[in-house]
């Protein structure tokens, strides 16, 4: 019978937390950190599952707590994610509100499984109120509590949160697990497979939206990176700015390149930096699509040029 979230890949990650639960001193708070687009979500509703009375994570649907959780009707575990609005469109971060309500929740006693799991998907979507808020929670952990944090590591994470939880990191996928877990998927897998770079959600998310042209456009421009027609440029930028999904498609793209290359030249290490900067503030700074796209170009084409002259 197969599990109600299966998961491919990551083995060592889930070890390293499953000997943690049986030492009998598993820690309260947890970041599960790493790229999007891996699993980290399924991997935290399988831990959920196992703290909530499923004989193991790879429990089928058929088990009671899995059920539940498939369900969404759980009531000892709240998945804290950003949402929609009021006018049905995606709101721009988890808000304050949201967090006080994870609070209340460890506040309460556990309904049906002795133990009680909050999961916030994700700490790149919080403010800065937010994160000062669930110091309240991590600061004063209930017993029989778990508080599963989801970090993509495109915002920086507050020390005093980090200090009070343990990280266990997950990685890329191998190419064979990637195309393992895109074909369970259906859809344009061949597409997915060439986007994703270890990461078969990213991938399927990327194809099925504009992300796939502005990663296309974005190498395109990469391909002559110093002085670029003003064609190429400008269809990358169009590109960027279709949607979400695409100016983060277009900004990884660039960060990769960037990454790649700093492996030759190290001195380039600071330019990806200065661009992680960028994406990491943008929000902050109330910069368009287009402004964090253009800005992002150019602070790598400034270090390209100081790295070459």
């Amino acid at each position: 019978m197969s599990a109600a979230f299966p998961l491919i890949g990551h083995q060592q990650a889930e070890a390293r937390f499953l000997a943690s639960k049986r030492s009998g001193r598993l820690h309260h708070g947890w970041i599960y950190q790493g790229p999007s687009g891996i699993g980290k979500s399924i991997f935290a509703r399988r831990i959920a599952g196992l703290m909530l009375g499923a004989e193991s994570p790879d429990a089928p649907a058929s088990d009671k707590a899995m059920q539940l959780i498939l369900s969404g009707g759980h009531p000892d575990l709240k998945w804290v994610a950003r949402g929609l609005n009021d006018k049905g469109k995606p709101r721009q971060d988890i808000t304050v509100d949201q967090i006080r309500e994870l609070n209340q929740f460890f506040a309460l006693r556990p309904a049906l499984s002795g133990w009680r799991v909050g999961v916030i998907d994700s700490l790149d979507e919080m403010n800065i109120s937010g994160m000062n808020a669930l110091l309240k929670t991590l600061e004063e952990p209930p017993n029989n509590a778990l508080l599963i944090l989801i970090s993509h590591g495109t915002q920086s994470i507050l020390p005093t949160i980090r200090s009070r939880c343990q990280v266990l990191r997950l990685y890329p996928l191998s190419e064979d697990d990637t195309k393992a877990v895109l074909n369970t998927q259906g859809g344009e897998t061949e597409l997915a497979a060439e986007l994703a770079h270890g990461r078969p959600g990213y991938g399927l998310a990327l194809a099925q939206t504009g992300g796939a042209k502005a990663v296309q456009t974005a190498r395109a421009m990469l391909r002559n990176v110093r002085k670029p027609t003003g064609g190429v440029v400008s269809a990358a930028l169009t590109s960027a700015i279709v949607d979400e999904g695409s100016l983060r498609a277009y900004t990884d793209t660039l960060l990769d390149w960037v990454a790649n290359k700093a492996e030759a030249d190290a001195d380039l290490s600071k330019t990806w930096l200065a661009m992680h900067e960028v994406r990491a503030t943008a929000n902050e700074l109330n910069l368009t699509p287009l402004q964090t796209a253009t800005k992002l170009f150019a602070t790598l084409q400034d270090g390209v040029k100081a790295v070459s002259a």
